[in-house]
């Protein structure tokens, strides 16, 4: 996906700083600020309907935990090697999910958000699909969509895989095809070939943690499982940029972290460079302009939820040569990349 200007600028969760996150008011508004895509994260129900939250764990998101009818569904789970106690999204069918309202999940540093907790119910995929439709047309421009595929080896592991489901969707909303619309992205390599083998047309962005490693690796060899760092050496790249076309990938993404680097003459790391050097695409997450997110370097004063000097950091990062930022303002990422 290209946008008229560069980078694409990607409304993270929509406009997540604005607004509770994955929700239609958040979408809609990244689309008002400025944004060429947004980016879902992808889970599934009981039932096999792909919904929008941040994790299967709806407990930090939703106002499940006050539901009485649901008090039974609580359980502990492990999910991706971690212990996770809550109200998980595959024991509900999508009529019960219907029924919950989304809460902003960060309402420690974004009290503002809370204000519009239980306004909004849960969005399917197929909503969101339509809700871009809808921007693109009021736009006069082709908005995108960054799907991200969460937890897809656990999901499968319980009967629900993911690149199914989702095929499915996307060809029954018509995104199935070549569009230039879509992208999509997963911390696990394995889910994304498979989407390719199921003909979703769309380029694949390899996500990269900056420490541990991917999840099917694990699944699949142990402790001798291939790490995140790997693949951002020389070698990693290059392999992720040649690999046979099932584990192929055509971008990465990774955290600010690993674009930062404040002993460089520049400000930035050779990342970027050593990704297009391959023939990868690069895009980094998340622009978030609090001091609680920003680099040390570029916080002012002690308050974490004050902003700090974010546009010193974000002209860094859109200025470094990366091919897409994800931002929880989009605004502000789209003021910065008019301004150069």
């Amino acid at each position: 996906m290209r946008a008229a200007a560069s980078p694409l600028i990607i409304g993270h969760r929509g406009a997540s700083g604005y607004r509770p996150e994955h929700t239609s008011a958040a979408y809609d508004l990244a689309f008002a600020l400025g944004a060429d895509a947004v980016e879902p994260d992808i889970v599934a129900t009981r039932d096999g309907v792909l919904i929008i939250r941040h994790e299967n764990d709806v407990s930090g998101t939703t106002d499940v935990a006050e539901r009485p009818e649901f008090a039974d569904r609580r359980t502990t789970k492990l999910i991706d090697g971690v212990e996770v106690t809550g109200w998980f999204t595959e024991d509900f069918t999508w009529s019960e999910l219907s029924r919950l309202r989304a809460r902003e999940r960060l309402g420690a540093v974004r009290q503002s958000n809370t204000t519009f907790d239980d306004r909004y119910p849960i969005m399917r995929l197929a909503d969101l699909f339509e809700l871009i439709d809808r921007a693109s047309e009021r736009a006069n421009r082709a908005l995108g969509m960054v799907a991200e595929i969460k937890h897809a080896t656990y999901f499968e592991s319980i009967g629900l895989p993911l690149d199914e489901l989702f095929a499915a969707e996307a060809s029954d909303a018509g995104w199935g095809g070549d569009l230039g619309r879509l992208v999509v992205e997963s911390f696990e390599r394995t889910v994304l070939g498979k989407l390719r083998a199921r003909g979703v047309r769309a380029d694949r962005v390899y996500l990269v943690e900056d420490a541990g490693a991917p999840a099917d690796e694990v699944a699949a060899h142990g402790a001798s499982a291939r790490s995140y760092a790997d693949d951002v050496t020389e070698g990693g790249l290059y392999e992720l940029a040649t690999a046979p076309a099932a584990e192929r990938v055509e971008g990465i993404s990774v955290p600010v972290s690993l674009i930062l680097d404040r002993e460089s003459p520049d400000g930035t790391t050779d990342l970027i460079d050593r990704a297009h050097g391959v023939g990868l695409g690069a895009f980094c997450w998340t622009l978030r302009p609090e001091n609680r997110f920003l680099a040390p370097a570029f916080r002012r004063g002690d308050e974490p939820t004050a902003w700090g000097d974010w546009r010193a950091e974000f002209e860094l990062l859109v200025g470094s040569g990366i091919d897409g930022v994800f931002a929880d303002h989009p605004d502000l990422a789209h003021d910065v990349r008019t301004s150069r």
